[in-house]
């Protein structure tokens, strides 16, 4: 009893001090206590005896751990002993504290979840207080049934939820619907009293949850609202052809308080989007009727909806009408007109109401922008009326942003424009809201944007205006520069005609006049959010109307060249690239738009006619010419911004570089003019680091700029003639510096990692550049340094011992990464004969090939898995090794052998298909191999090296390894949704004829677990599967087995579809 009172101490001091360290203390103690012994018997204790509501809680959170755990499960008994003992619990105290009768639920819903398929189900319903109980109960058992947790197998889980689907939740369903029934016809229902209050929210908290139950388990991912269609199994049909369910929640919604009805909403959300084949086109036709009509009686009588969260369920409910059925559907209901112009004006008033619940306006816009979207596709002879209302929206929109921005300014609100996801998710939808009836949109357009246009310009004359009324102006333009941008980006070339191309020219003159004042004042001030925003157009302009695919008769030049005398596209490119430097000139401190600048100029340096064109003007040759930060400030050293921020550098020489290609052909003398500033770099660290005092911060900044613009170079260069020129040009002069920096600075990652992603870059073969010719050893010369560059990084970071673990990805993990993906890319890309390391007794490549296992096994597997860069770059290498380098791997220690085979056993259960694929490959050529050994050692050749021996004798003591993939691969094909089918097949054939005594075993099992009137199907599938199979790895044999295995996996889950229950032998895997 003793240890009991010092217990309800510690949860008192773990929930209620506001002392860090006490609670630390508390925390520990009780951590201890979890995991000691006697911690079940202990927490029977607590809560008979407990006094204090928060060691009930510590005890219901104890025992969840306890059941939920993997290894040393509790026993059957046990969990059947705790489950009773909690609902008597629950039904003899029905005052607890609401969080404590929480847990005791959720601990509940865990036992039931996790035994489903060991007991007998039984429910305890008692009298009116125990029905709060008991709803919680369900809702709780359906939400966690609903749940995959990461411990136990996905199969498992889903196994589970299907059973509970088929047996259970529609009576659990139909049950919340009688009791809703119940109370909203119940005479003497009072909301007020607590009790009945609480009764009301569960029920519908069930019926939610019922509804938003994963049936056939695609929803993995909660986040994604755009999932929106309900799969609801075809035995629940009554319910919805049934239009009392519907009336129901319409019904409940206008009679109970605004705190529940958001709760009714969103089971009307979830019931407006049950799937279209639920009905036939009759049904499906009614029940929209019905469900339009609910809508219009909420329209007409809005007490409600100024509650946000009914506000934003309400949003969501409007937008599932037209993602969940068509235009055509819609317009044939009774009252369409009268409820199409009520969500008009509902839509206009909600926009004009901006600063009311932002983030509701993203489902009313994507309702409109489905609208638009479909008109011109609808048959329906019953009009629909969107020629009229949709200009009302767009309008409400635009004047809307326009207006909010004095209100923004004037009370120092948060301005949406510095959400530029936000913004650019609305103007999306706006791009298609605004082409519906385009005449009207360019007009307001036009309108609006001159008046801006004519204050601003007035202001800024005047001597006497004020800095607000300059910045509200500013601030409204910034919008119309936006929105002029978006719906030039909404052109679809086919629905476009020569007058709405011609309206788009008289938007883009006016940008672009704007664009001409405000870089005039660029000197003495400039708007960085205007600035962004004309970004933003000249993206979508070039995405319209530059390029081969636009005609270049198109109206839209014409306008061009009549106001600006733009005669052509090399006239129009010309203002382009005018306005990329002019930024880089002026804005070069300001990351943001230096990077949207680069990115423009890199997306115009891609693709064809352009880049030919973009040559031919002075701007782009002075840009060749003048790359120095004399003129262009971001290149500089100097400046106070920390390392990373030099990334844009990349960009730029990239796109530098595509430029530079268009004309040099085998110029040498051009190229090492271009290189000039490049050079002058690489002398400069050269000095520095030849001297024993030097500024290492300078010589770091250096360096670092140099590294970025030459990987910037390198990607660009993917022909051969002019990549040799930066080969010769880079080694062997300035390898060495590279080198001399990993062995300096290898603790630095922010200095690190440009230089191995620059040597990764150069030692890819990018569309075949690396061919070196018959009589140069360039491509061993350069395998060497890229070994030398890979121990001197390894070996050094391999010093740094232990590093936090929020930080051991950006300082180890990431330079492991590439270290990496430089290996895999230099084994792979066919110019280096690695046979000949061995003659010439060269350790380049085992010194290469050893670092990477000391790097990989300083790695725990988790990491492996859980950071996708590393492992990509990991599973890749190893594909890569495993075909080419077997004998490396064979000669390997056993524990090392072990940890590469477990690695690729995680893998492929890896939700990355990449990794997954990967190690399907990389098993296949381990298992080959392992086939190849032994019908050799059978064949009494003479005898092998010992190396192959020893990985024999080690797969040979560790069977179950290779035993436990096998098991692994068939259940993913048999039970899960296999995405790679072909990939897995090719392993499993190699794996089933070394293991051909497990394979029988594991056979017999899976047939065994299923029920008796299925077994003789399923064995008949796994006859035909090996039906004409021989014993041999060969091509032909392995693709028939291909074939194979495609129709019995056709066949297995045909003939489960139809069992009544799952099949349980994945509890060899769990």
């Amino acid at each position: 009893v003793a240890g009991l009172a010092q217990l309800e101490i510690l949860c008192k001091q773990l929930y209620e001090t506001t002392d860090t360290a006490v609670r630390h203390q508390a925390e520990k103690a009780l951590v201890e206590f979890t995991n000691s012994p006697d911690c079940l018997s202990k927490c029977q204790l607590l809560l008979e005896r407990g006094s204090s509501s928060y060691s009930q809680l510590l005890a219901a959170t104890c025992l969840s751990k306890l059941v939920s755990r993997t290894s040393n499960p509790l026993p059957l008994e046990q969990r059947i002993d705790i489950r009773n003992y909690v609902l008597n619990y629950l039904a003899t105290r029905p005052k607890l504290a609401a969080f404590v009768t929480q847990a005791l639920i959720q601990l509940y819903a865990r036992i039931t979840k996790l035994g489903w398929f060991d007991c007998q189900k039984d429910d305890y319903v008692g009298g009116v207080e125990h029905c709060i109980i008991g709803v919680t109960i369900l809702s709780q058992l359906t939400n966690e049934i609903n749940q995959a947790d990461t411990t136990h197998p996905l199969t498992k889980h889903r196994k589970i939820a299907s059973s509970f689907r088929d047996s259970s939740l529609f009576d659990i369903f139909t049950l919340s619907c009688n009791l809703l029934k119940q109370v909203s016809v119940c005479p003497n229902l009072n909301l007020n009293d607590e009790s009945q209050h609480g009764l009301l929210m569960q029920l519908l908290k069930l019926s939610y949850n019922c509804l938003n139950y994963d049936f056939i388990g695609t929803s993995t991912d909660e986040s994604s609202d755009d999932l929106c269609t309900v799969q609801i199994p075809t035995s629940w049909r009554s319910a919805f052809l049934d239009s009392s369910t519907l009336q129901l929640f319409f019904n409940l919604y206008h009679s109970i308080p605004p705190s529940l009805s958001p709760l009714v909403l969103s089971c009307l959300v979830q019931i407006a989007s049950v799937r279209r084949s639920l009905f036939n086109n009759a049904e499906r036709a009614k029940f929209l009727s019905h469900l339009v009509d609910g809508v219009k009686r909420i329209l007409a009588n809005p007490q409600c909806l100024p509650d946000p969260n009914n506000y934003h369920e309400f949003c969501r409910l409007l937008a599932r009408l037209k993602s969940n059925y068509q235009l055509g559907e819609l317009v044939k209901v009774e009252n369409y007109p009268e409820v199409i112009r009520l969500i008009a004006n509902f839509t206009v008033t909600s926009l004009q109401h901006w600063e009311f619940a932002p983030n509701s306006v993203h489902y009313l816009l994507s309702l409109w922008q489905r609208l638009a979207a479909s008109v011109p596709y609808v048959k329906a002879t019953e009009p629909h009326l969107l020629e009229t209302y949709t200009p009302e929206v767009t309008k409400a929109y635009i004047t809307s942003r326009l207006e909010s921005v004095h209100v923004i300014l004037r009370d120092g609100l948060e301005d949406p424009l510095d959400d530029a996801g936000l913004v650019q998710q609305q103007l999306d939808q706006l791009s298609t809201i605004g082409r519906c009836e385009y005449e009207k949109t360019c007009a307001l357009l036009v309108q609006l944007f001159d008046q801006a246009a004519q204050t601003y310009q007035e202001l800024l004359q005047s001597t006497n205006s004020s800095a607000v009324d300059i910045t509200v102006q500013e601030g409204r333009l910034t919008w119309l520069v936006y929105i002029i941008g978006a719906v030039i980006g909404g052109r679809v070339s086919f629905a476009s005609t020569d007058e709405q191309d011609a309206m788009d020219g008289e938007l883009v003159c006016r940008v672009l006049q704007l664009m001409n004042l405000t870089d005039s004042r660029l000197a003495q001030a400039g708007n960085e959010r205007l600035e962004l925003a004309m970004l933003s157009f000249f993206e979508q302009f070039r995405k319209i109307y530059i390029g081969d695919q636009v005609q270049k008769s198109s109206k839209l030049y014409r306008r061009l060249s009549e106001v600006l005398g733009l005669n052509d596209e090399t006239m129009v490119l010309s203002v382009f690239i005018g306005k990329i430097i002019t930024n880089l000139k002026y804005w070069g401190q300001c990351e943001p738009i230096t990077s949207k600048t680069l990115q423009l100029l890199n997306d115009l340096s891609l693709g064809y006619p352009a880049p030919v064109k973009l040559v031919k003007l002075s701007a782009v040759q002075f840009m060749l010419n003048n790359h120095t930060s004399e003129h262009f400030s971001f290149l500089g050293v100097n400046n106070q911004s920390n390392l990373s921020d030099m990334r844009c550098r990349t960009t730029f020489y990239t796109a530098l570089g595509r430029l530079l290609m268009v004309d040099l052909g085998e110029d040498e003398d051009q190229f090492e003019q271009f290189m000039l500033p490049l050079t002058a770099a690489f002398e400069a660290v050269a000095q520095m680091l030849s001297t024993n005092t030097f500024n290492e911060q300078e010589a770091k900044r250096t360096l670092v700029g140099l590294v970025r613009d030459l990987r910037g170079i390198a990607f660009a260069f993917n022909a051969k003639t002019s990549f040799m020129m930066l080969f010769d040009w880079i080694y062997p002069a300035y390898m060495p510096i590279l080198q001399r920096a990993i062995e300096l600075w290898y603790h630095d990652p922010a200095c690190t990692t440009p230089v191995l992603k620059l040597m990764a870059e150069l030692v890819h073969n990018r569309s075949q550049r690396l061919q070196f010719d018959v009589s140069s050893p360039n491509g061993i010369l350069l395998f060497r340094e890229t070994s030398k560059m890979i121990t001197t990084y390894g070996n050094r970071i391999l010093t740094l011992g232990e590093v936090p673990k929020d930080q051991v990805y950006g300082v180890k993990l990431k330079g492991v990464s590439v270290c990496f993906a430089m290996l895999k890319a230099v084994l792979s890309g066919n110019y280096v004969n690695f046979g000949v390391f061995r003659l010439y007794g060269d350790d380049a490549l085992d010194n290469a090939l050893q670092t990477f296992i000391k790097l990989l096994l300083s790695i725990p597997h988790s990491d492996l898995l859980d950071y996708p860069k590393l492992s990509q770059s990991f599973y890749s290498l190893l594909e890569v090794l495993t075909q080419d380098h077997m004998n490396f791997i064979a000669s390997l220690e056993p524990h090392v052998v072990m940890y590469i085979l477990s690695s690729i056993s995680e893998g492929l259960t890896a939700l990355d298909t990449m990794v997954c694929t990967g190690c399907c490959s990389s098993l296949d050529h381990i298992v080959t191999y392992l086939f190849k050994q032994l019908s050799r050692s059978t064949k009494k050749r003479p005898t092998p090296m010992a190396t192959d021996d020893r990985f024999l004798h080690i797969m040979q003591q560790h069977p179950e390894m290779i035993q436990q993939m096998l098991s692994t691969v068939l259940n993913i094909i048999i039970f899960e949704d296999c995405r790679n089918q072909w990939s897995m097949s090719r392993p499993l054939l190699g794996l089933i004829l070394l293991n051909e005594k497990y394979f029988a075993d594991l056979r017999n099992s899976i047939v065994n677990s299923q029920p008796p009137e299925k077994q003789q199907a399923m064995h008949l599938c796994f006859e035909n599967l090996m039906e004409g199979i021989e014993r041999n790895l060969l091509t032909k044999n392995r693709d028939r087995f291909t074939q194979n295995l495609s129709v019995f996996r056709r066949e297995v889950n045909d003939s489960m579809k139809n069992s009544t229950y799952g099949v349980n032998s994945n509890d060899m895997m769990s």
